[in-house]
């Protein structure tokens, strides 16, 4: 009974998974799927905007097709699903994941403030190969890369590089789609009206478009996935019908001879013309990127079983008809429309334009995404993001990303007004990120794969020549639209090295100007400290010593709290972190003085909330580090240089990790009207909240030694008193001196965006009648 039992149990299991992956790979269609698949509206019209010719021994038409064919196969198929894919971090993907990878696995990351004890992460080590032996070529790389500080800059540049391209595509994109579905409108008005309808009616889509990204991917992905459905199926369904209507054996185009014969033919025209050819493998990289949306096997069964099949299938219909009516190239300039029955016409035109939205929408998600990734290691301006789904993780909008966006889409599209010079613009950024993903994934096979060199060698030769080709054709197009993704590419990419560059100095001087623990006892009797009740949280960047906002404090408010702690809330280069390893606890000094030092990390996907949970959390952590340390737990220390005076640090979990705990949490069930003494002795008129009254109690236990005990309760009193929050907040000046470029950077740039991007979310959270702000001048 147990065997037949554990059968079945195993069965719906199966049967569950299978339903979860095609559920994803149903929504992935609208969220990830909808960029490359309205690729056919355009790619033959741009290809043969290079006036190549279009011969009656059709040569041209049928090169073409060999190459969209050739490309489609190699890049999407063979170089994102069946090996980029692979290179997840831990389920995320993207250029910046990339990167993370290449950190954990090298210490080649510029994050300020790691640890050894980050690298003891479960998260951290996961799916490592292990050391590579040191006579090895993959470790000769390894520490080349971690010995010269200039190759670890490069690094990062080239990464951010590709991110800020990544948010170009998300400007182009959405752009050329929409403008090229409204564009079917000339088959059916004159010339002089359509100039009036084109542009003003992509302009309204495109504000509609970036309206709905606040309801979330999870609603707009099931929303949009039956419009991709229904563009595919029509598609193909046209493609077939064009292929043995007008030319049956236009298959034959599909051999490599044909792309030959079109490079010898048209020279250079045909190479240019590759500028337009490449724009059929745009939304390749959000297949890499959607990896934090959706599951690795999800995305390749949507493109493998659906995809690619509706796509070949489609420009196959097109050049059949193309091959037959060779009076097209004056008439509709190779449109896509013209390929349609004429009966089919409008119905086409209404989900080209539906689908063109979905188009856009995959890239504005992968935009989101990474920006997002950014923002958490420190290398973009810090931004809200909202969390859309609660059941999958990943999925977020970015307010302030999204109206950017919006604007620059809406001025491009009035700009240029011509798909042509959008087609150049889009290229170029799509083959930028190709590029930098063929770069850093090199990297990614030797260093973090551990395979044979020669295998690195072979991939980034191989898709880096292509990439590299395409590469030279769309940079040609400079002056005629590509200089737009150049453009958006140096303004972001200078916000991010101004952001990066002005953190690490602050840290630096954080680090430099940090005072010791025996300073400050040793001033203690001079100054007449006092401790006052309750517990004190002061907010710090540093993971060891004692910030100077702390000791500008105490000298000219000579006080601190009964029980007083440095906390510092951090990410880590992984996607999550697990909540049983999400608190580095420590003390610093004594076990008499109670100043402890907790560290909260966070992966760059994780969410962080200051709220009671994380309140109740972060007492349940220290009463837990503190029952440690009597005996009475595990002691799971990690290797950090321990605080002078104190000890190790303990890695502890949150309340929700374990069934274990030193103390008791009790929650009223029912909610009490609270209101903070401060607002009733200010503002007794005040509308007061409903709150759930969170209580501690120590229950006696021989485990735990008296000192111990003592410890507890102090720390329970205080916890009832109440938590104050001591933030500091900085100025940062260049000092006297310094070059005019660091003047510029730190005093205009980075002061520019600090004032004007988010704060961090502990400040924005903490009670603003229990908070104290510590304002200090950094000279860097």
């Amino acid at each position: 009974m147990d065997l037949d039992r554990g059968i079945v149990q195993n069965s719906d299991k199966r049967k569950e998974f299978s339903t979860q992956e095609l559920t994803l790979a149903y929504q992935s269609l609208g969220v990830v799927y909808g960029e490359i698949s309205t690729s056919p509206l355009y790619v033959y019209r741009n290809t043969f905007a290079e006036d190549i010719g279009h011969s009656e021994t059709n040569e041209e038409i049928y090169g073409v097709l060999s190459l969209v064919f050739w490309t489609l196969t190699l890049v999407p198929l063979v170089k994102y699903v069946f090996i980029v894919l692979k290179a997840d971090d831990n389920g995320e993907g993207g250029t910046f994941a990339l990167y993370s990878l290449l950190c954990r696995h090298a210490k080649v990351g510029l994050l300020p403030n790691c640890q050894l004890a980050d690298e003891e992460l479960s998260e951290y080590k996961k799916h490592s190969c292990g050391m590579a032996p040191e006579r090895s070529l993959a470790f000769r790389l390894k520490s080349l890369l971690e010995r010269h500080k200039v190759l670890q800059r490069i690094l990062l540049v080239l990464a951010l590089l590709g991110t800020c391209m990544v948010i170009g595509v998300g400007v182009l994109k959405p752009t050329i789609s929409v403008f090229s579905a409204v564009s079917g409108l000339e088959l059916s008005m004159s010339k002089e009206h359509h100039r009036y309808v084109e542009v003003p009616g992509a302009c309204i889509i495109l504000i509609g478009l970036f309206a709905l990204q606040r309801y979330g991917t999870d609603k707009v992905g099931f929303l949009f996935a039956p419009i991709v459905c229904i563009w595919l199926f029509c598609i193909s369904a046209i493609g077939i019908y064009n292929i043995f209507y007008w030319n049956p054996h236009v298959y034959q185009a599909l051999s490599p001879y044909y792309v030959f014969q079109f490079l010898k033919k048209t020279r250079r025209g045909g190479w240019m013309a590759l500028c337009g050819i490449l724009l059929c493998i745009t939304g390749s990289e959000a297949m890499f990127a959607g990896l934090g949306h959706f599951s690795q096997l999800s995305i390749k069964i949507a493109f493998t079983s659906l995809v690619y099949p509706s796509l070949i299938l489609a420009y196959m219909g097109q050049a059949a008809y193309f091959s037959r009516h060779h009076d097209v190239e004056q008439e509709y300039h190779f449109g896509f429309y013209v390929s349609v029955p004429e009966k089919l016409r409008w119905p086409v035109l209404v989900i080209a334009i539906l689908a063109a939205v979905v188009g856009s929408q995959s890239i504005i998600t992968g935009t989101f995404s990474i920006i997002r990734q950014c923002s958490a290691l420190s290398c973009f301006p810090r931004v809200k993001v909202v969390h859309t789904s609660s059941k999958i993780h990943g999925q977020v909008y970015i307010p302030e990303i999204n109206w950017l966006l919006m604007l620059l889409c809406l001025a491009v599209t009035i700009g240029f007004r011509d798909t042509k010079l959008m087609g150049n613009a889009s290229g170029l950024a799509v083959v930028s990120v190709m590029l930098v993903t063929s770069c850093l994934m090199s990297l990614v096979i030797v260093i973090c794969w551990h395979k044979n060199v020669m295998l690195a060698i072979g991939f980034v030769l191989f898709f880096g020549t292509i990439e590299a080709l395409f590469f030279s054709a769309s940079v040609i197009k400079f002056f005629e639209g590509a200089w737009v993704p150049v453009a958006l590419a140096f303004v972001f990419l200078s916000v991010m090295c101004v952001w990066h560059y002005g953190t690490l100095k602050k840290y630096e001087f954080d680090v430099q100007n940090k005072v010791s623990l025996s300073w400050l006892l040793s001033l203690g009797p001079t100054l007449g400290f006092a401790r006052v009740r309750g517990i004190g949280l002061v907010h710090t960047e540093l993971v060891s010593g004692i910030p100077a906002i702390f000791s500008h404090f105490v000298t000219n408010l000579p006080a601190f709290h009964q029980i007083l702690v440095f906390l510092c809330i951090k990410h880590v280069p992984v996607p999550h972190v697990r909540p049983e390893e999400r608190f580095l606890v420590g003390r610093v000094g004594p076990r008499d003085f109670r100043v402890y030092r907790c560290i909260v990390r966070y992966g760059y996907h994780d969410v962080h909330k200051d709220d009671d949970e994380f309140e109740k959390d972060l007492v349940c952590s220290i009463a837990k580090f503190i029952q440690a340390g009597s005996g009475g737990g595990c002691n799971n220390s990690s290797n950090d240089e321990p605080e002078k005076g104190g000890g190790k640090m303990t890695v502890v979990g949150t309340c929700s990790s374990t069934s274990h705990h030193p103390i008791l949490v009790s929650e009223n069930a029912h909610e009490i009207n609270h209101v903070d003494k401060a607002e009733t002795s200010s503002e007794s008129h005040k509308v007061v909240k409903p709150k759930k009254k969170v209580r501690f109690i120590v229950p006696e236990s021989p485990k735990i030694d008296t000192g111990a005990m003592e410890e507890l309760k102090e720390l329970m009193q205080a916890r009832e008193v109440g938590v104050a929050y001591i933030i500091g907040q900085s100025y940062m000046r260049a000092k006297p001196g310094s070059s005019m470029l660091k003047k510029l950077a730190i005093n205009l740039g980075y002061e520019f965006l600090r004032k004007n991007s988010r704060e961090p979310s502990y400040e924005l959270s903490a009670p603003h009648a229990s908070s104290l702000e510590v304002g200090m001048m950094y000279q860097v």
